[in-house]
């Protein structure tokens, strides 16, 4: 049954947002591979599947909107390249629901959409004088595809059953993604090294640093469900086990900043429950999953041998003096250049990677920048307290679950350049569409 409510009042501004960042972004991506294809003319054989492709995918929107919403978040766990499958497919969906009028703008919140379009606007004033244009726009245009796609996802999850559908199928590919690439790393199976390309558990990411947080808030939202079932039907004993896949999943993608996330995250989801009505047993539950998996975590780590590879990991690496001396310099170039270097020129002035979604931002958009994506940052954080405080859940997607995972962005997004991660916009997504749900 859809519980989804009455539609509100029409949001003109809202609106005007939303079709102008799809505007946005479907001429950015279209300036970007027409550049691409006059660089390096692709043969005939890439045209004819590019092409088959395209034309699959607008037809599986257009005949099945609500299965192409569940092939496109599969296609988030394979994110190896820019533009990924799922940019795809998401981008035809965003503008055949806008055309065919299958899920209403005026559901998004008013504040968020109006702090996208200003980080947005920063991102677009920036890219005024650039060393790199070819970057810029490859680097602009899918900052303006992740926000819009978080802003249309906020719209399309309006009930239970759009609700329903994404959690289970990011779940479910999250499960998978983390058990194929647990494996690969015990058992050389055909092609196992698709998964781990540098001995870590990477799935289909072209980063450790990205697959790991990428099962995070999946791990966040079974355990949730563990205490508290409504969206998965599978037995306890089934979540319980999806629970200690996700969590060795992070662990063998033996990044730091996603131990650290899924650390508060699961902290931030015990104090929740713990502090809510009739919480105690609820939180003695949950504390009980977690030393359960910690043990079974603790046994796979023995029986792999990979004690000695954890610890090298935890402790300080050689590279880590270089990240945070680039970062630095992100402050002199904000002082330097007041609305920043321009998107994606960070690698330009510095010769390394942010590795800091805040570095970044300063330095490519300046103070104006970084001031917009913080107030956004922590106005959804505040959105997702909110949510949980007063126990207001996404259609059954449990809010406690949320607002651990949002924490664990938050802060992995000082040591990793979460900015393009589309989980990030996600979980985002997710927590707009809860709070604009009338109570």
């Amino acid at each position: 049954m859809d519980y989804a409510v009455p539609a509100p009042r029409p949001r003109p501004l809202v609106t005007a947002i939303l079709l102008l960042g799809g505007a946005a972004m479907l001429t950015a991506l279209a300036t970007g591979l027409a550049y691409v294809l006059y660089l390096r003319p692709p043969s005939a054989l890439v045209l004819v599947g590019f092409t088959v492709v395209l034309l699959g995918a607008l037809l599986l929107a257009l005949l099945a909107y609500d299965a192409a919403v569940a092939v496109g978040v599969v296609l988030l766990a394979a994110v190896r390249f820019e533009p990924a499958p799922a940019d795809l497919l998401f981008a035809i969906l965003i503008v055949v629901g806008l055309l065919t009028n299958r899920f209403h703008l005026r559901r998004i919140l008013p504040a968020a959409a109006l702090l996208v379009a200003v980080f947005l606007a920063f991102n677009l004033l920036s890219a005024v004088d650039v060393v790199d244009g070819r970057r810029a726009v490859s680097f602009l245009g899918i900052t303006i595809y992740v926000a819009a796609l978080g802003l249309w996802l906020a719209a399309y999850v309006t009930g239970w059953p759009a609700a329903r559908r994404v959690a289970r199928w990011y779940v479910a590919v999250a499960v998978a993604s983390a058990l194929l690439s647990t494996l690969a790393l015990i058992v050389p199976f055909p092609g196992h090294d698709l998964f781990t390309r540098i001995g870590r558990a990477e799935g289909l990411f072209k980063d450790p640093n990205v697959f790991g947080p990428f099962l995070v808030p999946a791990a966040l939202v079974v355990l949730e469900e563990i205490i508290t079932p409504r969206l998965l039907r599978a037995r306890r004993w089934t979540k319980l086990l999806a629970f200690l896949v996700l969590t060795l999943g992070v662990l063998f993608s033996y990044s730091r900043a996603a131990w650290l996330n899924l650390a508060v995250g699961v902290v931030v989801v015990l104090l929740i429950v713990g502090l809510r009505r009739g919480g105690g047993r609820r939180a003695a539950r949950a504390l009980a999953v977690v030393v359960a998996a910690t043990i079974a975590i603790s046994v796979a780590v023995v029986l792999t041998g990979s004690i000695t590879f954890l610890e090298q990991r935890a402790q300080v690496q050689s590279y880590d003096t270089s990240r945070f001396g680039a970062q630095s310099e992100s402050i002199s170039w904000a002082m330097r250049y007041p609305f920043g270097i321009g998107p994606g020129q960070f690698e330009k002035y510095a010769g390394i990677s942010a590795h800091s979604m805040y570095a970044r931002t300063l330095a490519e958009e300046g103070l104006p920048g970084f001031v917009a994506i913080l107030a956004l940052m922590l106005a959804t954080l505040a959105w997702a307290a909110r949510n949980a405080t007063v126990g207001r859940d996404t259609y059954g997607i449990g809010s406690a679950a949320l607002l651990g995972a949002w924490c664990g962005l938050v802060v992995n997004g000082i040591f990793v350049d979460t900015l393009h991660w589309r989980h990030l916009w996600l979980v985002a997504a997710l927590i707009w569409a809860g709070a604009a749900r009338p109570r």
